[in-house]
């Protein structure tokens, strides 16, 4: 498939985000990255507010690129749509190949527009929460990938955490608006940073509203126990220094299902504190990784760390086993030849469809 012998298939990865800054930092352009390295293809972003001085809604989205991703098509080519949840993007409608809808970000538990994904080649999901719900309201086009990381990058640097040590942790996937500083945990974090004088957080941004987490932590009055380190960092080294990374979202589909932020602290043998409503608390609880906080508040947030530290030996045993072993690329690449197969078989070789 694509760099691999004996196929002719011409994969082409949508993007509805706007082009990133840092894409070495960004997740989406991580997991495209590694497919490419083995089937080829090339990015489309489908997001047109680049250029608009008023935002587009997300209907229409990708309606510009239409005419020339319809031009480029042959028999061969296949779509791989990345988005946060499934919603339904009328542009992949008038797309005349076969197309990968990947929902990053879960499923929640409202049902979504169940007759757009039927006409997906294959609806992926990186979790069995979202594979269960989808198959429960019955669509029979769905599967499971987990992502995969280069386990190879991160050493395990182990870090007691004794009675009176500051606890060092590591948060990224930083927001992209000023009203995600609420839904992805960040004023919450701080809130329960000045309750505990003892927390020291790392936040790993990107390019975006750097100046508005500076001012939050300035006005927080968290100078001394918050480090913002803005653009590419050397993340095996940042994990290094730290006792575990954490990540919140209020609801499914604001970050991914598994954020690559806290697979690469697994991978390096740190354990990791989420939210419930990352379909990756139901792995987290699983397999004593780490700790899973019901809501995304001060008090939930102390509470969780507190857990932390009271087991911290134990979650950071697990980490060391599970990080590696679960999330390899290998396995996550052979998972995308197969959804790609499947996709491939949805339309005749070498015909176009009308």
């Amino acid at each position: 498939m694509g760099h691999e012998a004996g196929s002719a298939m011409k994969l082409v990865y949508l993007l509805p985000i706007l082009p990133p800054r840092h894409p070495e930092c960004e997740a989406y352009s991580q997991e495209i990255a590694l497919l490419q390295s083995r089937f080829g293809g090339h990015v489309v972003f489908v997001n047109p507010n680049r250029h608009l001085p008023v935002p587009a809604p997300r209907l229409a989205f990708g309606l510009a690129q239409l005419p020339s991703l319809r031009r480029a098509e042959t028999g061969e080519t296949i779509y791989h749509f990345f988005n946060p949840d499934p919603f339904a993007f009328p542009f992949l409608l008038g797309l005349r190949r076969p197309v990968v809808y990947t929902v990053a970000g879960g499923v929640e538990t409202q049902r979504p527009n169940l007759g757009f994904l039927r006409r997906m080649a294959v609806v992926a999901v990186p979790d069995a929460r979202s594979l269960a719900r989808l198959q429960a309201w019955g669509l029979d086009n769905v599967a499971l990938q987990r992502p995969g990381i280069d386990t190879a990058r991160f050493a395990h640097h182990p870090m007691a955490l004794a009675a009176g040590d500051p606890c060092r942790v590591v948060v990224a996937s930083a927001p992209w608006t000023r009203a995600q500083f609420a839904t992805k945990g960040f004023d919450a974090l701080l809130a329960a940073a000045q309750q505990m004088p003892d927390l020291h957080l790392t936040l790993l941004w990107r390019g975006v509203l750097v100046d508005e987490i500076r001012a939050r932590v300035e006005a927080a009055g968290l100078g001394a126990q918050v480090q913002v380190i803005d653009g590419p960092v050397d993340v095996n080294a940042a994990l290094a220094r730290a006792h575990a990374a954490a990540l919140f979202a209020a609801r499914p589909g604001l970050v991914k299902s598994y954020p690559h932020s806290l697979l690469d602290a697994l991978a390096a043998g740190k354990p990791v504190l989420t939210s419930r409503a990352i379909p990756m608390a139901d792995y987290v609880a699983e397999t004593g990784c780490g700790v899973a906080v019901e809501n995304v508040t001060p008090d939930a947030i102390c509470a969780g760390l507190a857990a932390l530290r009271a087991g911290y030996d134990g979650y950071r045993r697990v980490a060391e086993t599970v990080g590696r072993r679960d999330f390899s690329q290998a396995v996550a690449l052979d998972a995308a030849a197969a959804i790609y197969q499947t996709a491939q078989a949805t339309a005749a070789p070498g015909r176009l469809i009308q």
